[in-house]
């Protein structure tokens, strides 16, 4: 170990549509905010970053934007992504910044060659010494603490914001990757969509993701919730407030949660048959953000007849095990994609 290791400020990064999570070596998870940030039109100047430009979505002076750099799991604004990815890392960062830090970022597997060199890009123009890409799955499942470099199948489910990244891993390798562009996003957008068209009603992100949180479910509920939904009524143009039940929600997003089990469906029938009796066996492990949607272990028993486990730390299982990579050189050469 150099003495310049020893100062090291290595950071793994899950670089997520709606979160972005940072790690730094020895000292666990120093930073989970939102991927957005708040720009000036006028003087191109970032006004805000993560947390605080959340706050500004929705309420922004005309001159002030709000981006979300991250679209389905990549890199939609490279500009924005890479301000965005800079504030993050010197905010991380312990010794203010003057150590260029080696850097472990997860990203969806169905990702390009030319997203995989925007992420790297970015990453570098931030000032990364080097820069490893894994996948989202294989760092959920080593986050989640499944045992990964067995001989035998594993099937992790990571459901993030802009998408779901369905994974069977054996001997350190993916043997079959799906990535699916319907994911906690899409969700959302289901239930903006369905008070506009039921209720008249127009609600904002962030009020769809609360009703997502607070009464949305997968599964039938054992006891019945519901809540008061603000928002500005199309026809009469003023506020209004409505009464929306659980199942209600539950039928609102019945789409993009029908996308996700089908995704799990079709990736248990085109696993080789040695791993799918491990599968049987093991059962399927759910990560990510979208996995804390209530019943949505359930939904998937119901569905495939297979046990299903919800990780410990669902929305850090990415980051976590992108940050074991970090302390284990030998575990990332094996699970890093190659140039």
């Amino acid at each position: 170990m150099t003495m310049l290791s020893r100062f090291s400020d290595d950071l793994a990064i899950d670089l997520g549509t709606a979160n972005t999570c940072v790690y730094a070596c020895g000292k666990g998870i120093v930073l989970s905010e939102p991927s957005i940030l708040a720009l000036n039109a006028i003087n191109g100047k970032i006004e805000a970053v993560g947390n605080d430009a959340k706050e500004m979505l929705g309420r922004t002076p005309g001159n002030i934007t709000a981006i979300k750099p991250m679209r389905d799991g990549v890199i939609a604004d490279f500009d924005a992504a890479e301000k965005m990815l800079t504030h993050f890392m010197r905010k991380a960062q312990r010794h203010g910044g003057w150590l260029r830090p080696r850097v472990v970022i997860g990203v969806p597997s169905a990702i390009t060659q030319v997203e995989r060199r925007a992420v790297k890009d970015s990453a570098y123009k931030a000032k990364a010494s080097e820069v490893h890409l894994v996948e989202e799955a294989m760092a959920a499942a080593i986050g989640a603490g499944m045992p990964i470099t067995e001989a035998a199948g594993n099937m992790v489910v990571d459901i993030g914001g802009g998408t779901t990244d369905i994974a069977v891993i054996s001997l350190a390798g993916i043997v079959y990757s799906r990535s699916v562009k319907v994911a906690g996003n899409a969700l959302d957008d289901a239930i903006i969509q369905h008070v506009r068209r039921s209720h008249n009603l127009l609600i904002g992100e962030r009020t769809a993701e609360q009703i997502k949180i607070e009464i949305g479910s997968a599964f039938p509920l054992d006891e019945p919730v519901s809540m008061e939904v603000k928002g500005r009524h199309l026809a009469e143009g003023k506020p209004k407030t409505v009464r929306m039940d659980d199942e209600e929600v539950r039928e609102a997003m019945s789409e993009p949660l029908r996308g996700i089990v089908q995704a799990v469906l079709d990736a248990l029938e085109r696993v080789p048959p040695e791993l799918s009796s491990d599968i049987y066996d093991r059962g399927i492990t759910l990560t990510g953000g979208g996995a804390l949607l209530r019943h949505f272990d359930a939904r998937l028993r119901h569905e495939t007849g297979l046990p299903v486990q919800v990780a410990d730390d669902p929305l850090s299982s990415v980051v976590l095990g992108a940050g074991r990579m970090l302390d284990d050189f030998n575990l990332l050469r094996r699970v890093s994609i190659a140039e």
